[in-house]
């Protein structure tokens, strides 16, 4: 009877760890994500129908859903072919869709004053980008993100 006992016990005593094991995993999914500082660097053509750009664009929104805006500090450098991206939104569609959507969640475009600059490009022939928006280089901004905390993202 003794050992009837302990071993209902025992198996009560592992059925309550395991359940708190499971209630903590799923707090552990809920608060999974905290705080993120993310720069996502774009230098690449957009593809037949800008797919590469919207591609990226979508998994930036997905990031944005998962971790949640007021948990994100997240910034976009283009320089190289990404400018194409800018090129792309000024146009009415798709990518101008995507692009608006990001920055109405207060995410920022760099841009590259060296990409502009070689490639003779004007602010105005981009979507939505302004003088403080402009970084002297693309690569110089990205590792000088890096060097303050934000996590590097190529997607």
């Amino acid at each position: 009877m003794k050992f009837r006992f302990l071993t209902i016990l025992a198996a009560f005593a592992i059925a309550v760890s395991m359940f708190a094991g499971a209630a903590s995993a799923a707090n552990d999914i809920d608060d999974r994500y905290h705080k993120q500082k993310v720069v996502y660097h774009i230098n690449y053509p957009g593809g037949e129908g800008d797919k590469a750009y919207l591609g990226a664009m979508r998994n930036i929104q997905n990031h944005i859903n998962a971790v949640g805006k007021e948990n994100l500090d997240l910034k976009i450098v283009i320089h190289g072919n990404g400018i194409n991206l800018l090129k792309s939104a000024k146009a009415a569609g798709k990518v101008q869709t995507a692009a608006a959507n990001l920055k109405s969640q207060n995410i920022s475009f760099s841009v590259c004053a060296n990409t502009l600059k070689s490639k003779k490009i004007g602010i105005d022939e981009l979507y939505e980008v302004f003088e403080e928006d402009i970084v002297p280089s693309g690569v110089a901004e990205l590792a000088h993100l890096q060097a303050h905390g934000y996590v590097y993202i190529k997607p």
